[in-house]
């Protein structure tokens, strides 16, 4: 008789991996990394100090920060090759394949690639942060046939990649949101793209080999996707009338609305969305336009009152960096680009404790007969 014990679709609670990395504590309700609240880290800290701390396990003290920073620094060209590779792609190539081109590519200039030692993956984590801001930019700008624009070392990390991304050095507070919004993007446990690159890991590949299967996990709009799904959402309607009527014939249509629901923020909002919707009214008072705030809350009611479900962080991200003037292309690119940090500490924390990842099926089919 067939059973379904121990089946658990999706690997939905699942335990699959050890990790000192972070953890999603539902009681406490909080997004715990290396021990600290997240969204405390955010309030206080900025992305250099996130980075500090996954992959040297310590919060910085200035000097340690300026550190980082410095290597990042060094590592911010990538080789020319890469802008013909681009130029060679279609012009209908999706942002994050450009991304994950760039980044297997990257896997071919490196003089070591067999080395899988901890100090090997180090050094590839600080020369992937350093890089695919690079990628993410310039991969998009000459598939769009625009000339590619070059970091610039007197900037900071944050506002270096925002410049690359937009053409224009930021404001204090533009910096600021989007350094946030690449705090609140760094590390969040084991989602979909970050299971992708430990399972990848698992057999010993590299780490340009798991980032770029994570890659292409995260293209999904069922995972990073989903904020460019939600600015294009706010655009069509416009105004909030509009959008609380999409909405509703949405829900009447049983269509899945994107930026609502989380498979672990099930009864509550997500708590790096406040951040982002706290960063939202920021812009807004500056910008003096409150169109998409108020579209976004409107939204918000709707969905909590008819389905129960809260905003995740896709869905105030997205009107954040469209008023920051960012591409929507861009959006899952950026995403990813954050993320780079919390992938490059689970691979090698994966690397330095391995076991291969081989599970098992509940079979389904028949069991047949082989007649002559």
């Amino acid at each position: 008789m067939e059973t379904e014990v121990n089946y658990f679709p999706g690997l939905e609670g699942v335990i699959a991996s050890k990790t000192n990395i972070s953890f999603l504590d539902t009681v406490q309700g909080e997004i715990v990394i290396k021990g600290y609240d997240l969204i405390k880290l955010s309030q206080t800290k900025e992305y250099l100090d996130i980075v500090h701390l996954l992959l040297e396990d310590t919060l910085p003290n200035e000097l340690e920060k300026a550190s980082v920073l410095e290597k990042l620094k060094k590592e911010y060209d990538i080789p020319e090759k890469l802008f013909t590779i681009f130029n060679l792609l279609s012009k209908q190539t999706h942002p994050m394949d450009g991304l994950r081109t760039g980044i297997s590519a990257l896997a071919g200039y490196d003089k070591h690639i067999d080395d899988r030692s901890l100090q090997a993956n180090m050094d590839r984590a600080y020369n992937l942060l350093g890089k695919v801001p690079n990628i993410v930019a310039n991969s998009y700008r000459i598939i769009n046939g625009n000339e590619p624009i070059h970091p610039l070392q007197d900037l900071s990390y944050s506002a270096n990649f925002f410049y690359m991304l937009t053409g224009r050095r930021p404001s204090p507070l533009e910096e600021k949101i989007f350094d946030l919004s690449l705090v609140l993007y760094s590390e969040h446990e084991l989602p979909n793209s970050t299971f992708t690159a430990r399972v990848i890991a698992s057999t010993q590949s590299d780490l340009y080999g798991a980032l770029t299967g994570a890659v292409a996990s995260l293209k999904g709009n069922l995972h990073g996707g989903a904020n460019e799904a939600v600015m294009y959402m706010l655009n069509e309607a416009d105004t909030v009338s509009n959008f609380e009527e999409m909405l509703m014939k949405k829900l009447y249509n049983k269509e899945k609305i994107m930026g609502f629901g989380h498979r672990v923020y099930m009864k509550k909002m997500d708590p790096r969305a406040l951040m982002m919707k706290e960063a939202l009214k920021q812009l807004s008072d500056v910008k003096g336009d409150y169109n998409l705030l108020q579209m976004c809350e409107a939204g918000e009611k709707i969905m909590e009152r008819e389905k129960g479900l809260y905003p995740n962080l896709d869905y105030y991200a997205a009107p954040v960096y469209w008023m920051l003037g960012i591409p929507i292309p861009l959006y899952t690119p950026i995403f990813f680009s954050s993320r780079t940090l919390g992938l490059c500490a689970h691979v090698i924390e994966q690397h330095e404790n391995n076991r291969l990842f081989r599970p098992r099926v509940l079979y389904t089919g028949e069991r047949r007969t082989l007649t002559n």
